[in-house]
C-alpha cells in the first residue's frame, strides 16, 4: 500500500453530527437516527474546514446520520460520497434505544464489560472497518486524502486494529465528540496516529462507546 516514502495518504475518521439519541443517550447502533439541527450545523461547519484539505474520496457509512454528514463536505469539495455498510456503527443488540440509564440498571454486568446481549464483538467491528479503510484507502493516490465518514465506537475501534494496539489497550483512545476527527498518516513502519478527536467544540462526547472514552462532563 505505501511506497516506503515519507508523505503517504493520509486517513481523516469523521464522526457523524449530533442526533437526538445522542442527547438522550440512547444507544443507536445500527439504528438509522438523522441528523437533528444541531447535527446539521455541526456537519456544514466541519465540512468547510475538511474542505480546505482537498480530499481525494470520501466513503460513508451507510447510515444516514454518517451519510448526510458526508453529503457536506461532498458538496462543497465537489465530490461524490461513495456508501460502505461495513463502516457503520457497532451494532448494540438488545440495548439499541435504550438510554445508559436504563442499560445499567437492566444489564449492570454487561454494563460493566459494555457488552451488548446480541451485539457486535469489538473485535469483529474493529476488523471491518480496518479492513473497509484498507480497501478504499488502496484507490487513493499517494499523498491523497481519505475521508471517512463513520460512527464514535467504528472509528476508535478500527484505529486502533490499524495502529495495531493490543486489545488491552483499545480504551487508551477517547472518544470522538460529534463531527470531530482524527487523522492518520501512512509512513514507512505504517500508520500514525496524527490528530484525535479534532475539531472538539467545548460539548459532552454522546457516543454509543465505551463510558470510560466517552465522558460526559
Amino acid at each position: 500500500m505505501s511506497d516506503g516514502s515519507p508523505g503517504g495518504r493520509r486517513v481523516v475518521f469523521w464522526r457523524h453530527g449530533q442526533t437526538l439519541w445522542n442527547v438522550e443517550q440512547r444507544f443507536q447502533g445500527h439504528t438509522d437516527i438523522p441528523l437533528d439541527e444541531t447535527g446539521m450545523a455541526q456537519a456544514a461547519r466541519a465540512a468547510s474546514l475538511l474542505a480546505a484539505l482537498r480530499p481525494s474520496l470520501i466513503v460513508s457509512s451507510h447510515l444516514r446520520r454518517a451519510h448526510d454528514t458526508a453529503a457536506a463536505l461532498g458538496a462543497i469539495a465537489g465530490l461524490d460520497v461513495v456508501v460502505d455498510k461495513d463502516l457503520r456503527e457497532r451494532g448494540g443488540g438488545e440495548w439499541e434505544g435504550l438510554t445508559r440509564a436504563e442499560i445499567a440498571a437492566g444489564w449492570p454486568a454487561e454494563y460493566a464489560a459494555w457488552e451488548a446481549p446480541g451485539g457486535e464483538q469489538v473485535t469483529d467491528v474493529a476488523d471491518r472497518v480496518a479492513a473497509a479503510t484498507r480497501r478504499w484507502v488502496s484507490r487513493v493516490e499517494h499523498r491523497g486524502l481519505l475521508v471517512i465518514a463513520s460512527h464514535g465506537a467504528a472509528i476508535r475501534l478500527g484505529i486502533s486494529r490499524l495502529l495495531g494496539l493490543p486489545e488491552e489497550l483499545w480504551t487508551t483512545l477517547g472518544g470522538l465528540g460529534n463531527c470531530s476527527w482524527s487523522v492518520l498518516h501512512e509512513g514507512r513502519a505504517g500508520w500514525r496516529l496524527v490528530e484525535h478527536n479534532a475539531g472538539t467544540l467545548p460539548e459532552p462526547v454522546h457516543s454509543d462507546d465505551r463510558p470510560e472514552v466517552s465522558p460526559t462532563a
